[in-house]
């Protein structure tokens, strides 16, 4: 049977952090395989090599993200945009790289239909990531030690039948030098987008999804597959809408029924064989263990 898909004009996403145990790799698997996109802009931070540096967490449904993305492009000619981050900065010495229609760079301008958007992974408007490096990594030991107890309270919530809950989160919204940071982070990306003459900036870096205007700029997060499971998509009117993966679930499912009741009302049953792009692409990968 034909897979139901949602269609985008263009799909951002951030920090998934391959390689770690927090990815929720299973969500962000499911959300590539049922959509379409002319454009996919991976947003930084998509391959966590300081993780992968100290312990390693790679595995089948990691390489799986890849060879979906590697679909995208060979069987639906999607542009594939990759931005390096902070945990992915290993490839900042040999960039720009071009292979057909993917790129991967530092940077990259989003034409929209309101004007160019600056896309940009963030960690350069992070004063600790670019100067203090050691730091950084400390604190994302700190960060994965606080994750993993999320995970065991999570594990309580749901013998409770409670739903997730992010502490990591809860903690960040709470802090008030926490709360600061956010807030200087992102007028620094609305100064850096005037001064390229932008109307908006698209980034990741924290976490923290949103949509808004801060002064004349639009500034766009996408968030990240660990904790906020949410991506930026475009349409073709050029709208911005950050989507959750619940949503999309939901909406999926709604589109599932529709095409499943108009075949029913015009009588047919759908006995169509498992497309092509269904299939594993069956091609060795660097990241494979």
């Amino acid at each position: 049977m034909k897979k139901t898909t949602l269609s985008y004009k263009t799909i951002i996403l951030s920090d998934v952090h391959l390689g770690t145990e927090d990815c929720k790799i299973d969500e962000v698997n499911h959300f590539l395989k049922h959509t379409h996109c002319e454009k996919l802009v991976l947003n930084g931070d998509i391959i966590d090599g300081w993780s992968l540096a100290r312990h390693g967490g790679w595995n089948e449904k990691h390489t799986r993200f890849i060879r979906l993305v590697l679909k995208k492009l060979e069987k639906r000619n999607t542009e594939v945009i990759y931005l390096r981050g902070n945990h992915d900065d290993i490839l900042t010495r040999f960039l720009p790289l071009f292979f057909g229609k993917l790129r991967i760079v530092n940077e990259h301008i989003h034409e929209g239909a309101k004007g160019s958007y600056l896309v940009v992974h963030g960690d350069g408007f992070d004063a600790v990531t670019m100067n203090h490096k050691w730091l950084a990594i400390l604190g994302d030991i700190g960060y994965q030690s606080l994750l993993k107890l999320n995970r065991v309270y999570n594990k309580y919530r749901a013998w409770r039948g409670k739903e997730y809950f992010s502490l990591s989160k809860a903690i960040k919204a709470r802090v008030k030098s926490a709360v600061s940071f956010v807030g200087k982070y992102e007028e620094q990306l609305q100064s850096f987008a005037e001064k390229r003459n932008c109307a908006g900036i698209i980034c990741g870096h924290i976490h923290t999804p949103d949509n808004k205007m801060i002064g004349d700029t639009h500034y766009l997060n996408s968030g990240d597959w660990v904790e906020s499971l949410t991506a930026l998509v475009e349409y073709d009117d050029g709208r911005f809408e950050i989507i959750d993966y619940k949503e999309f679930c939901r909406r999926l499912d709604e589109k599932t029924r529709l095409k499943a009741l108009q075949k029913l009302d015009a009588g047919e049953i759908d006995l169509a064989p498992v497309e092509e792009d269904d299939l594993e692409l069956n091609m060795p990968l660097p990241f494979a263990s």
